[in-house]
């Protein structure tokens, strides 16, 4: 019994404690209302525990001290935000959810976009695999980074990628529109707005600011920064390195690019918009109205090919922008997709300069010829590799008259052979005499050396376009033929994980054999072609086509067995047609009979000869006129 008295006299005290604490406390730091509120716990039980009680007296004491921290602590953050952030320390504070992604997306694109810096962090190309299988994301992980100087008049300069953007996710019609603000105030704010179209790789992009020109200082010019780490995503790495690269057009309708040197750095003026490809797929800023002026950065990641490259090159572009009254208003697109020329000539803002067709009359040739040719046959046939073959053979047949010209040519210059040794026999010791007396035989029987040249010179522009096409063909990517899976990349019989010095640096670490037949094939084409003239190729002063003959197979093999299995394929198929058709022409349309005949006939005719004609030969007359009076 004394016990419980004990008991209740101890609580009671307690009791009395807390409650006097409590009302101090209160009344310190709580308004009237909530006083009055707080002062009924005085009336608790008085059967409770100990332990109960001891825990009632800690929450009761906690809660007040941790608002007041909790006030201290919110009061230092803003103060050091507005020393380092000036006006946006509000967009500082106000952020509710700082790491928060907002995503959207369409059939054919994917977009992950963060309330820091108010950028795309995720780009996913939905319809397409990388070499391995993988989702394609030209973003991710950090490899990008997107941002605006900000210079305010407080003197500071801020970057928008560390500032915490809001977000604002809505409908409109098909559209699905993002809009992130970044505030000042409630009313000041700079946004981007990101409207996603239904299946579209081309996203309006809009930057707008509202107050801001009592802000920012408008003499200081804000600069664009944009930068991507490219993915690698072929597999080769080499050659997805060398078809990637920046690419901008500038003043109109100019363009330009960053070549494969280790860093490289070009600058243009009046930007219309700046592609960073990755071969294939592309990333790209395009402006409603040119930036002033951009400055463009490629370096070089891939030091090693034989290492599992993550990056082939790290791209960066510098754009000025431009403050209207102080204010953000600038129209932009961003296109995330493929490096495919179908589908961007359908945007109309000659984005198709970024696929790599060649330049001047080689482009023009792709574009207007083997790229429709091939994607009507592509369309009808149920194989790429058939489309290629059947172009292959179109085209070697529509080339055929020429071959035939420089056979003729050959035909008639092995005819000749003997005269002509004769002649270097009977002058072996006057090269000028020598020089003169087979001009006047190729006048007389009406043949001439460079009749062979000219032909070949005109099939030139075809073949340099054809090996430009095949590489940017995207319709040929993962498509597969006979034992090639993929005809934009190479084909594999053997391979080794061995690194062998030398071989794996110059030939890789596999074994291609479209490369091998196409060698095959060059090589009997070279030595029925030069063959029959190896030896007047090999005067003095000529090129040893003996040589050439052997070392060129051997350049396209190393060469090639890294390049696009379609390229291979197609000039497999080109050297095997082209032997064909000069077997025709010399079995069965050449007749070397009437061509001495023709010759012969041509000798009894008198020449007239043209102006240029009598021109060399007085200058070879007076030049030898000359070298008798030296000797003299």
């Amino acid at each position: 019994m004394e016990e419980n008295k004990k008991f209740d006299v101890n609580s009671l005290i307690g009791f009395v404690l807390i409650g006097i604490i409590l009302f101090w406390m209160l009344y310190m730091n709580q308004d009237p209302e909530s006083e009055q509120e707080q002062t009924t716990t005085e009336q608790v039980e008085e059967n409770k525990t100990d332990t109960l009680q001891q825990n009632s007296q800690t929450n009761n004491l906690a809660t007040p001290t941790e608002e007041a921290s909790s006030t201290e602590n919110d009061s230092i953050a803003q103060l050091i935000a507005q020393q380092q952030l000036g006006a946006f320390a509000y967009a500082e504070m106000a952020a509710s959810n700082k790491d928060g992604v907002t995503e959207i997306s369409n059939d054919v694109l994917r977009l992950k976009v963060s309330n820091r810096g108010g950028q795309i962090i995720e780009a996913e190309i939905l319809e397409y695999e990388t070499y391995d299988g993988k989702p394609i994301y030209l973003i991710k992980d950090g490899n990008a980074n997107f941002s605006i100087d900000l210079h305010t008049k407080d003197g500071k300069k801020l970057a928008t990628k560390d500032l915490y953007f809001e977000p604002s996710l809505s409908q409109e019609g098909e559209d699905q529109v993002l809009q992130m603000k970044l505030k000042a105030s409630e009313e000041n704010y700079l946004a981007f707005e990101y409207r996603l179209k239904p299946d579209d790789y081309m996203m309006d992009f809009n930057i707008r600011s509202q107050g801001l020109n009592q802000v920012l200082n408008t003499s200081e010019e804000p600069m664009l920064h944009w930068q991507i780490k490219a993915y690698r995503l072929a597999k080769s790495i080499s050659y997805e390195n060398q078809y990637s690269e920046i690419i901008f057009k500038y003043e109109g309708n100019k363009d330009d690019y960053t070549n494969q040197r280790e860093q490289t750095e070009e600058e243009g003026k009046d930007v219309d918009w700046v592609a960073f490809r990755q071969h294939f797929f592309s990333s790209i800023l395009l402006a409603d109205s040119p930036f002033q002026r951009g400055k463009f950065i490629s370096e070089n990641l891939v030091q090693d090919e034989q290492v599992d490259t993550v990056f082939t090159k790290n791209y960066k572009a510098e754009l000025a922008l431009q403050l209207e009254a102080g204010e953000f208003t600038k129209g932009m697109n961003f296109y995330y997709g493929p490096t495919d020329i179908k589908i961007l000539r359908e945007y109309e803002r000659d984005l198709d300069i970024a696929v790599p067709l060649g330049w001047g009359i080689f482009g023009w040739i792709n574009k207007y010829l083997f790229i429709p040719f091939f994607g009507f046959l592509s369309g009808v046939l149920p194989s790429y590799g058939l489309a290629i073959i059947i172009m292959t053979i179109v085209v070697r047949i529509v080339l055929s008259p020429i071959t035939y010209k420089s056979y003729l040519s050959q035909a008639k210059m092995k005819v000749l052979r003997p005269e002509i040794d004769e002649l270097n026999k009977k002058y072996k010791d006057n090269a000028m005499k020598k020089q003169q007396e087979t001009m006047k035989l190729y006048s007389k029987t009406g043949v001439s050396p460079l009749s062979g040249c000219i032909p070949a010179l005109l099939q030139i522009p075809v073949f340099y376009a054809l090996f430009r096409f095949f590489p940017s063909a995207f319709d040929l990517r993962q498509k597969g033929f006979l034992w090639a899976d993929d005809l934009s990349s190479y084909d594999v019989i053997f391979e080794w994980d061995a690194y062998i010095p030398l071989i794996s640096w110059v030939y890789g670490n596999h074994v291609s054999l479209f490369p091998i037949l196409a060698s095959v094939a060059i090589f009997f084409y070279m030595r029925m072609t030069t063959g029959q003239n190896m030896q007047q190729m090999s005067q003095p002063g000529m090129p040893n086509m003996k040589v050439i003959m052997y070392i060129s197979p051997l350049v396209m093999l190393v060469f090639f067995n890294n390049y696009a299995s379609g390229l291979s394929l197609y000039y497999f198929i080109s050297n095997l047609i082209t032997i064909g058709i000069m077997l025709v022409i010399k079995k069965v349309i050449i007749d070397e009979d009437k061509i001495l005949a023709k010759i012969e006939m041509n000798k009894k005719k008198p020449k007239k000869k043209g102006k240029f004609a009598r021109k060399m030969q007085q200058i070879m007359e007076q030049a030898e006129e000359q070298k008798r009076k030296n000797q003299k």
